[in-house]
Parts: C-alpha cells; structure tokens; sequence
C-alpha cells in the first residue's frame, strides 16, 4: 500500500496461477462469464455487461457488498480499458473514481503472475484515515478470495484445454 502524492492511494494483491498467461487473461478479460466466475459472491453480486463484453470497450455494472454485509449492498459501474491487451486490464469506477488494474505475466507455459492494483482516491483528514484503513482491509480480504478463484477456475479451465 502506498500514497500518491495525486490524492489517492493504492491497495494490491498478487499471486502465481496454475494456468497459461492466455487462459488467466482470457477469464479477466471476459465479462460475459469468465470474470463473473472469479468474483467471491460474498463480496460481489449480479455482475453483467451494459456495454460490449470482453476487454476494452466493455461497461459493467455489478453489486459490491461491503466487508460481505449484503443488506449494505452498492451499486457499481465501470468502464474497461486494455492499455496493453492480453496483458494488463484496467477497470474504472464511474461513480467513485477507483480505478483496478489487473496485470497478468508469463511465469512459465503452465503459470501465471497476476496483480491487481486499485487506486482509490483519498479524503482528507481523520475521516479520510479511517476511510484508508477500512478500504484497504476491505480490498485486502477480497483480492485473497479472488485471486484464490482465479487459481482455481484458471486451473479448471487449463486442464479442459489439454
């Protein structure tokens, strides 16, 4: 975790995944039904594309559910963007400006390096310290879950292909 000096601060996570570079990059990348596939349902909920459907271009809209208290659902939308495509993914919060990356690296023929890196931007002040704190245990705890799901499907979807 670090800050900025443009008034945000970031949150990341990452892990070596049992499956290709392609294979990981293509359930990222595919929000007609890889993506949903990797999201913990105990923190996301209803994720469908508006707009497109795999990498850039898409539109999604989805719940989030704070720290898995789904009577606190939120309601999100994001724009994707490819700045380097088969490999890094970028999701734009339009309402709240977070903006995630996900990056996935060639480790070997049969594994992956993925991360995922979100940018939120940052209040001032004492609420903005506490609004740090519980943000980045909240991603913490939800990108441990993820990229868990992503090794799993990821691994699931390799051996189909073999």
């Amino acid at each position: 975790m670090s800050t900025p000096s443009d008034g945000t601060f970031t949150v990341s996570a990452s892990r070596t995944i049992g499956a290709s570079a392609a294979v990981t990059y293509r359930l990222i990348a595919d929000y007609q039904g890889g993506h949903q596939r990797i999201l913990p349902e105990k923190y996301f909920g209803n994720l469908r594309a508006t707009k497109g459907g795999y990498g850039a271009g898409t539109e999604i809209a989805f719940e989030m559910y704070p720290f898995g208290m789904k009577r606190a659902a939120q309601q999100a939308r994001a724009r994707v963007t490819e700045p380097e495509p088969g490999r890094v993914l970028v999701e734009t919060d339009l309402d709240r400006g977070f903006v995630t990356t996900f990056t996935v690296d060639a480790v070997s023929d049969t594994k992956s390096r993925v991360e995922f890196v979100t940018a939120v931007p940052r209040k001032p002040g004492v609420r903005g310290a506490i609004e740090k704190l519980m943000t980045t245990l909240f991603l913490r705890s939800v990108y441990e879950e993820e990229l868990e799901q992503l090794n799993r499907v990821a691994w699931e979807a390799a051996q189909t292909r073999s």
